[in-house]
């Protein structure tokens, strides 16, 4: 298996060194950085920043959005502004990266781990309504586990590695447990549902721009809502809460320095005007990776769901019968052989600081964790220039 793994993905993408995913700079990255320095605009105020929320805004055909430092503080915010209160539970997959329940720590509530499924790598909705059916109880308006009394407030869905969760039936179960839902969609810009873009299902969505997402602006974030005051919330959180004045410094509570600068910006929106290419180049190398695996009947590869079209960012599979010591020889082998597979994150409810939160069963997430590998995913392989 290990041989076969490593042969596909060198007649698909030649000999050499094949990175998991790398950025891919061939549009106006430069024109755009150095005008930022001519203009002498480099940090949070530049029209560079008010152009790439315009784009997003119209990629995602949102309301509103705001362009943040990270992915991390887009859901920081979200959860603050969005209401979610001190010692409040938030539903988080324990498959997930790490920022997802760390914004939950930083805005003083609890993360409670759900468990995913095989198809797509999200929240398994069935599994969870069963579990709150049994923990959760109804007080007033509101529910709150039984064990520990406390309010569970809002559910994070988590759409993996570009592919979109099942969204549709999450919001049904969220809807019957009056839960605020925040998209964590920092993998899936380009990801629709039923024509729907990414993060526009929950009251709020949040993407990341990291040097290893479909487009970069080196460090960056955005939140999308179609929400005029928790948009405009969260604009005002972003700038340290002050208001504006000709020269004093008044803030009206406590703010965050998360706006991003133009610097990113200006990378970022190079990046956007070519992310259609982006996109067909990695649905390209996707087909590819399909046509080979689909010979191997012990390797499944993660493919996008009925109504749901993926960015493809990550192309994943997962090893049937497997076990953490298998996984690990192959990601080992190829690594030898310069191909950096990856595997999914850690299960966060098997990290030492989070191994006491509240958690359903949470078997699927070890079995992910024990068979799930990501290939070479960059954008620029199969990339055609205009």
């Amino acid at each position: 298996m290990h041989l076969n793994i490593v042969n596909i993905i060198k007649k698909i993408l030649g000999d050499g060194f094949h990175p998991l995913h790398e950025p891919y700079f061939c549009g106006k990255e430069w024109k755009y950085l150095r005008k930022t320095l001519d203009d002498n605009y480099v940090s949070s105020v530049g029209s560079f920043v008010n152009k790439f929320e315009e784009k997003i805004k119209r990629l995602t055909n949102a309301k509103y959005a705001i362009s943040l430092v990270n992915g991390t503080a887009a859901l920081h915010l979200s959860l603050i502004a969005c209401g979610v209160k001190k010692n409040d539970e938030v539903l988080v997959p324990s498959i997930t990266f790490a920022g997802t329940a760390n914004a939950v720590t930083y805005s003083g509530a609890i993360p409670h781990f759900i468990d995913s499924e095989f198809y797509t790598l999200g929240i398994d909705p069935i599994k969870l309504e069963k579990y709150l059916d049994k923990i959760a109880i109804k007080k007033g308006k509101f529910y709150f586990n039984k064990k520990t009394n406390r309010r569970v407030s809002a559910i994070i869905p988590v759409h993996v590695f570009g592919n979109i969760c099942q969204i549709d039936k999450i919001l049904k179960v969220a809807r019957k447990y009056n839960l605020i839902v925040i998209e964590d969609a920092a993998e899936a810009l380009g990801s629709f549902f039923k024509n729907k873009h990414a993060g526009n299902f929950g009251i709020a969505g949040c993407f990341s721009f990291n040097g290893n997402k479909i487009l970069t602006t080196g460090g960056g974030g955005a939140v999308i809502t179609n929400n005029r005051i928790l948009a405009k919330k969260i604009k005002h959180l972003s700038t340290t809460a002050k208001i504006n004045h000709r020269w004093e410094y008044i803030h009206d509570t406590i703010g965050y320095n998360f706006r991003m600068p133009n610097l990113n910006a200006a990378l970022g929106l190079a990046q956007i005007e070519n992310l259609n290419r982006f996109l067909k180049s990695k649905r390209k190398l996707h087909k590819n990776y399909a046509e080979k695996f689909r010979l191997i009947n012990s390797i499944k590869l993660i493919e996008e769901q009925k109504f749901s079209k993926s960015n493809c960012w990550l192309n994943a599979i997962i090893i049937k019968d497997s076990s953490l010591k298998k996984r690990n020889m192959i990601l080992e082998f190829g690594h030898r052989n310069k191909i950096f597979l990856r595997p999914a994150w850690k299960p966060l409810h098997t990290l030492k600081h989070f191994n006491n939160m509240p958690m359903m069963n949470l078997d699927n997430s070890i079995k992910i964790y024990e068979s799930c590998i990501n290939l070479p995913s960059s954008a620029s392989y199969f990339y055609k220039k205009k």
